[in-house]
């Protein structure tokens, strides 16, 4: 079993405390957590949210919220690219071959089963609900993979196949996630000459200091012109182009914190994988790994400070959109595991892995039911926060939805005893 234990209880803690911090200054004087939250540092922007002046001209503010949410994450996805990226495409990457083929079919149902749930029930209480809560359909597909590895080593013990078995859904779902961000989700009315020049940017920076040096090099093992290149230039022609990437992606309309992935793609990297946030990564000279571990403190302090920004809901804000958040997360989810990865298991004859139970799915998808931090996020962007339905803030309600979600953990450790998961050592 990869050892990610650091990782993932570095990235939880910091933004588990930013979001309980939140909910207590939210809940006891929220005229001035939203003041902090939205406060402006810069009024008539390059960047920021865009409004109307009384010219007629569009303009930018920069507030607190913005810099956090769509500038400060775009580090945080960077890094979630970086682990798919490698799992596709590398050597031994995790999303290759037979052995990711169950996980995969589980994630499809632990998508779908979540917005099958959500939007039947939504249709259920009737038309107004529907149309006041059907665009956050997506929130509940999200699975945190930091929390949900914690909690599956406790359930199913460190050596357990199941637990590689959930990391290899979850950076499954990552990979979705950031493809709906992306499409059902702009920030405003997209744009493609800004998006070509986000891309353009990225190819201009693989072609320039990752494929010509390479090609200039030949069949020279010393890789002198590669060598030189990332000894020399470092990181800069890829922060240069992550800079017009990002730049690009906010022109575009498309959601800026994703700003960063096409330039993920065109860093060198590694060779072959070792596993989603392997302990061995950092052993490796390769460019893309050596800007993963520059950016791990980084992105600890702006994961507490999104926890901080986003969390900060009133307890008064539960209703309709809170359950069906948690409906699709906590019913949906184990649901649609169970049931997209009995068909890859059992008729498709794809297999589970050795020592891993049917059953265990259920159990599985009771731990990816934690959505936190990607369900936040879509949250966020899911819904304005003028919207409303029976006189409370939809946007408030569907995020107490994903933070309630953590209590997941407790219902995968009932689910665990009540299947008699054995636990298995690392």
């Amino acid at each position: 079993m990869y050892r990610v234990w650091n990782f993932v209880t570095n990235y939880s803690l910091l933004l588990l405390i930013g979001a309980v911090l939140a909910l207590i200054w939210a809940n006891t004087n929220p005229e001035a957590y939203h003041d902090f939250i939205e406060y402006v540092l810069i009024d008539d922007f390059i960047i920021g949210n865009p409004y109307v002046a009384e010219d007629g001209t569009i303009k930018r503010t920069l507030t607190l919220h913005y810099l956090v949410n769509d500038v400060l994450m775009a580090f945080f996805f960077a890094i979630a690219a970086k682990e798919v990226w490698e799992a596709v495409i590398l050597k031994n990457g995790s999303l290759r071959g037979r052995k990711a083929a169950t996980p995969l079919f589980a994630t499809a149902g632990g998508m779908l089963g979540p917005i099958t749930v959500y939007l039947g029930l939504a249709m259920l209480l009737g038309s107004d609900v529907y149309d006041a809560v059907a665009r956050g359909w997506a929130i509940p597909t999200a699975t945190d993979i930091a929390f949900s590895y914690l909690v599956a080593r406790v359930v199913f013990g460190a050596g357990h196949p199941a637990v590689r078995f959930l990391l290899l859904l979850a950076i499954a779902d990552d990979a979705a996630g950031l493809i709906i961000l992306a499409i059902f989700y702009p920030s405003a009315e997209v744009a493609p000459q800004w998006l070509l020049f986000s891309f353009g940017s990225a190819l201009t920076a693989y072609l320039l200091f990752n494929w010509l040096p390479l090609k200039l090099d030949g069949d020279d093992p010393l890789r002198p012109r590669s060598t030189w290149v990332r000894r020399k230039l470092f990181v800069w022609p890829y922060a240069v182009a992550g800079v017009l990437s990002w730049y690009g992606f906010m022109r575009s309309g498309l959601e800026p914190a994703l700003g960063l992935v096409p330039v993920v793609l065109a860093i060198p990297h590694a060779d072959r994988a070792f596993g989603i946030f392997s302990e061995a990564e950092q052993y490796l000279g390769d460019l893309l790994n050596r800007i993963e571990h520059l950016l791990k403190h980084p992105v600890e302090i702006i994961l507490f400070f999104f926890g901080l920004f986003n969390a900060g809901v009133q307890f008064s804000s539960i209703g309709i959109p809170t359950w069906l958040v948690l409906s699709g997360l906590l019913i949906g989810k184990p649901l649609g595991i169970l049931i997209f990865g009995w068909i890859a298991a059992v008729p498709l004859r794809l297999g589970l892995p050795a020592g891993m139970r049917t059953i265990d799915l259920v159990v599985v998808g009771c731990v990816a039911a934690i959505g936190f931090t990607v369900a936040l996020f879509v949250a966020s962007v899911a819904f304005d926060g003028g919207t409303t339905l029976e006189g409370i803030n939809v946007q408030d309600a569907a995020k107490m939805g994903a933070l309630f979600s953590f209590f997941a953990s407790v219902i995968a450790l009932i689910a665990g005893k009540v299947f008699r998961v054995e636990k298995q050592p690392g």
